[in-house]
């Protein structure tokens, strides 16, 4: 419930924030879909007001996350280092890993589009890291974590013939 009443009141807060902005003609959004960052880029008005209250929601709404993540890597790779097993701490590593890998994947390219959308306006590289983030990763979590069930394993190995 936490999470949703956040991101509904950040919702609101962008959307009284662009109703500040005034534009100066019909313009057309270089993007695929329509992201806050690039309907400011394309106003007349000053936005660094906006700007500023996007990096902080950012750092809030963003940083928060993902302190939360890496102070819980922390703590579970002591924990992994404790295992007595070397099987036992590659097995735990190799799950950690996947998921690391993913998290980094959609703070990398998410960050990457909002921080980097006032310094450049190159909209090519900004929409293919908004597809990283928005389309690849959650289409990748499904099928990593699944990966790792012994079942699926065996059905793809029989759909392709043993050549995994």
């Amino acid at each position: 419930m936490v999470c949703w009443i956040l991101s509904a009141l950040h919702a609101l807060l962008q959307s009284l924030m662009m109703l500040q902005l005034s534009f100066c003609r019909n313009l057309e959004i270089p993007h695929f879909f329509c992201e806050r960052n690039q309907v400011v880029q394309l106003a007349c008005s000053d936005t660094f007001f906006n700007d500023m209250v996007m990096y902080f929601a950012s750092v809030l709404l963003g940083g928060g996350p993902l302190a939360g993540i890496l102070y819980s890597y922390c703590k579970i790779v002591s924990s992994i280092r404790a295992i007595s097993s070397a099987q036992g701490r590659y097995k735990a590593f190799s799950t950690c890993a996947s998921h690391l890998s993913i998290v980094s994947l959609f703070y990398g390219t998410g960050l990457g589009v909002y921080i980097s959308s006032s310094a450049t306006r190159n909209s090519h590289s900004s929409a293919t890291a908004s597809v990283m983030y928005t389309v690849v990763t959650p289409m990748l979590n499904p099928f990593i974590y699944s990966l790792r069930n012994k079942d699926v394993k065996r059905a793809l190995r029989r759909l392709f013939g043993g050549q995994l």
